[in-house]
């Protein structure tokens, strides 16, 4: 086996980030794309030193009328690496990026739960950072969605998903599968300037690297990571403010969660801006269907010193604010 400069890093990032333990078995999911490819590759070249049970996953969306033939290439490559191979295919054409994500995870779960494995593992690439990033931002989102994809999370119970290539670009997988020569798929959606993703891949960003930084997808990739930190940090935060501000007496109701709740103000006054805001997109989610908007938070958020009796109008759902002396109640 030739030992790449690659090989070392990702070997170096699963041992420090504990991404993986040893003789764990993981899912790979492969799409048959040079991402893709190189993790395959990388995961199989450093399994002798794990000792890990690898099996390969593909998702059919049906987007493509080369769709079939792509699921035979990488069954094939399954069979020629010796590795178990799981297919799964819409049963009807998927046409949105987000439908497609979440029909995708839902598919690999159900592939892993099924065949026992522990991890579920993608080729996320630092590229794929940066265009999330900038994606989310174009979108109006927080530091929530700007930390974009992480090192991993749980997916359903007792399945992590893992992504390794975090640190490296496009660029490096598509030389690391030249220099094997990896029968790379190559993906005619990926040029459609019609998703939002393929216009900040194809446009955006090269106009960036041209006009601003050639390294602009390693530097947003790195704000992605630095902003991870953060935003865990203030999240705990918040939560141990949220404990010490809500009404004990109502603890079984928030945890449920149903209404009536109450938040002590004086508690919530003492926190700064950023904290205060966070407690109440909390205390949203719980009791809304849909993520709350900065619009929704910062209506919530104003209660903590308005006048008595001050109310909010209607969330959706039909939920109200109400400031009631020292206690802000949605009811």
């Amino acid at each position: 086996m030739v030992w790449t400069p690659l090989h070392a890093k990702i070997h170096r990032t699963i041992r420090s980030r504990h991404l993986f333990e040893r003789n764990q078995r993981l899912l790979v999911a492969v799409s048959g794309g040079q991402d893709s490819l190189c993790l395959i590759k990388l995961l199989l070249d450093l399994q002798s030193k794990w000792g890990w049970y690898l099996g390969i996953a593909h998702c059919d969306h049906r987007w493509r009328s080369d769709s079939e033939a792509n699921a035979n290439h990488v069954e094939n490559l399954a069979k020629t690496w010796g590795i178990s191979f799981y297919l799964e295919t819409a049963n009807k054409a998927i046409n949105s990026e987000a439908a497609a994500r979440d029909w995708r995870y839902q598919a690999l779960s159900a592939i892993a739960q099924v065949n026992n494995y522990q991890y579920i593992v993608t080729g996320h690439t630092a590229s794929d950072r940066a265009e999330t990033l900038l994606y989310n931002l174009i979108r109006g989102t927080g530091a929530d969605g700007l930390q974009a994809l992480t090192w991993q999370r749980p997916l359903s119970t007792g399945i992590m998903l893992v992504r390794p290539l975090l640190e490296i670009t496009r660029i490096q997988t598509e030389r690391f599968c030249q220099e094997f020569k990896l029968p790379i798929w190559e993906d005619s959606t990926n040029q459609n300037l019609q998703y939002a993703r393929n216009r900040i891949r194809q446009n955006l960003i090269p106009y960036l690297q041209d006009n601003f930084n050639p390294q602009v997808e390693s530097a947003l990739a790195q704000t992605a990571e630095l902003l991870q930190a953060e935003v865990e940090y203030l999240e705990n935060a918040a939560q141990e403010l949220r404990d010490e501000a809500w009404d004990i007496g109502h603890e079984e109701d928030f945890l449920t969660p149903f209404l009536p709740l109450r938040l002590n103000r004086r508690v919530l006054q003492k926190a700064p801006l950023a904290l205060q805001r966070r407690v109440m997109r909390q205390v949203l989610q719980q009791i809304l269907t849909d993520a709350p908007s900065f619009e929704h938070i910062e209506k919530l958020t104003a209660l903590i010193i308005a006048p008595n009796r001050s109310q909010t109008d209607p969330f959706p759902g039909g939920a109200i604010a109400q400031v009631e002396g020292d206690w802000i109640c949605l009811k």
